[in-house]
């Protein structure tokens, strides 16, 4: 009998721990993106302006809450309008599905290559709308990003009822058009925005990005080496998500030193999470318990540790991940200021936008709306 009750205690433990972890992740607010990029032959600087300036679009988040609560970001990638996809699918690539593991997203949109194709808006706002798992919270923020320079009426999809579908589902369509305002008014996609509650916009996706080199750029690297050293890899995942945190860092580090001290600012912040490969995330975010990990799934340097060592080891590393993080974060701030700085002298010396502008701009507006704090 006694052992049965102690049975019976050690599952209604468990459940209760189980149950909290997935209340704490209903309950977290969200904020899901789906970038649609043309990937058409003519939108070579549309790709270089998203992947240079993925970590940008992350960092104007990281001051956002509600209702107290840091949300979780979600980013998901299509391409359309490439000849290279299939064409009984409308030239359209889910490219990776909501995801918070931001080293994916920037590792894929590193890989994209145009070529000439059919663009058909409509189709893939479709593809968007139904397939992907959007949150089913009215309180959450859904938003599609699509960005192209052909009429917005291509295809066998109508664009009007795709994006009345997405609205539908509490999906904000916004539209990014490749050239000149009027003419993407001209060709339907303010209209598509109009339909779905979202914001038209019209980019220069050839305009060369301008790197504003500061201070804080060589000690923003030289933090980042230090905080890539607490992350402690286990499972099967591990070997692959280092080497693809990495290789995403010396991505950044080669399109220039602003662009690695941005992505060294994002790695800081709570959005940058690696619970399927780094320990440390896996234990502090309750995804693992450390006295259930499989000695074979741990790195060399701790198969031979005690159960204490071990917890004494993520601690440690725990405790060095947030003192390099507040380093970085107080760098990262220093660094805004200068660049706000720079940009108030160059004021009104081009007023044309890049897409992680017009991204910035629609999701802050659209954020307040939803009741999420933007700072």
């Amino acid at each position: 009998m006694r052992k049965l009750a102690i049975t019976l205690a050690f599952v209604v433990a468990s459940l209760s721990f189980i149950c909290g972890s997935l209340s704490a992740q209903e309950t977290k607010p969200k904020i899901q993106v789906a970038i649609l990029l043309d990937t058409s032959g003519s939108m070579d600087g549309l790709i270089e302006q998203a992947k240079t300036r993925l970590w940008d679009i992350v960092n104007e988040f990281v001051k956002t809450t509600k209702a107290g609560m840091k949300p979780q970001l979600q980013v998901a990638l299509y391409e359309y309008g490439n000849d290279r996809l299939k064409s009984d699918e409308g030239y359209i690539r889910m490219i990776c599905p909501l995801t918070d593991d931001l080293d994916k997203v920037s590792e894929e949109l590193f890989a994209l290559t145009t070529n000439g194709g059919s663009e058909y808006c409509g189709q893939v706002i479709k593809c968007a709308t139904e397939g992907l798992a959007w949150s089913k919270s009215n309180g959450d923020l859904k938003i599609i990003f699509i960005a192209g320079n052909e009429p917005f009426t291509q295809g066998g999809v109508d664009y009007r009822q795709a994006c009345k579908d997405a609205i539908g589902k509490g999906i904000i369509v916004n539209t990014i058009f490749c050239g000149n305002q009027e003419e993407g008014a001209r060709t339907n996609w303010k209209d598509g925005a109009d339909l779905a509650d979202g914001k038209y916009v019209n980019i220069d996706q050839n305009q060369a990005i301008v790197h504003i080199e500061t201070p804080q750029d060589g000690e923003l690297a030289r933090l980042n080496g230090e905080l890539n050293r607490t992350y402690v890899v286990y499972g099967r995942a591990g070997a692959e998500g280092k080497a693809r945190q990495e290789a995403q860092d010396l991505n950044a580090l080669n399109s220039s030193g602003a662009v690695a001290a941005q992505r060294a600012a994002s790695k800081a912040s709570a959005f940058y999470s690696n619970e399927r490969w780094d320990l440390v995330d896996a234990v502090n975010n309750s995804h693992v318990k450390l006295d259930e990990v499989q000695k074979e799934e741990l790195p060399e340097e701790m198969k031979k540790m005690s159960d204490k060592e071990r917890e004494d080891y993520v601690k440690t590393k725990t405790e060095e991940r947030k003192k390099i993080q507040a380093q970085i974060t107080k760098l990262a701030e220093e660094r805004k200021a200068f660049i706000a700085e720079k940009r108030r002298e160059a004021a009104g010396k081009d007023g044309k936008a890049t897409l992680d502008q017009a991204i910035i701009l629609a999701v802050r507006e659209q954020a307040a709306k939803r009741d999420f704090q933007v700072k």
